[in-house]
């Protein structure tokens, strides 16, 4: 099968890879840079784990070819804390005990930081609107520790 090369920045490192047409951004993530933080379960982007911020954009990973992102600048999970100190989405999520069990927290938190930079005091219906498409098979979402945690990180 033929191979494409891909060269993009991710977490503000210029990175590269030779890709197939049809490997996900998502496996590109995890297998080829070794960014495990981006987790999927679904695979049709209805779970929202696999989430990243692709050019100001949160995007599901896995509806993404890697060839599809060429040129563009993507943060990832291991992105978002800054010189070792978690960001405040981080933090609040930790505070709120929003991690359960901790597989869809990375998506989670991708989607409330893109959901932050676009709105910074969203009401509550804008914050469960901003989240909607993120799963966790850990709770009920009644007392939802995410809304909370999104709540003070604003």
């Amino acid at each position: 099968m033929s191979t494409i090369d891909v060269a993009v920045t991710v977490n503000g490192r210029k990175r590269t890879g030779t890709v197939e047409p049809r490997k996900t951004l998502a496996d590109f993530l995890r297998e080829d840079l070794g960014l495990t933080g981006t987790t999927w379960r679904a695979e049709h982007g209805v779970c929202g784990a696999c989430t990243v911020i692709i050019d100001d954009r949160a995007v599901r990973s896995c509806l993404q070819f890697a060839v599809q992102v060429d040129g563009s600048s993507i943060t990832t999970i291991e992105g978002v804390a800054t010189d070792g100190e978690l960001n405040p989405v981080q933090r609040a999520f930790m505070s709120e005990h929003g991690l359960q069990c901790g597989f869809c927290t990375p998506g989670f938190v991708i989607s409330a930081t893109a959901l932050l930079t676009d709105n910074p005091d969203p009401t509550d219906q804008e914050i469960r609107e901003g989240l909607s498409g993120n799963i966790c098979r850990c709770t009920g979402y009644q007392g939802s520790s995410a809304l909370f945690a999104v709540r003070r990180a604003r």
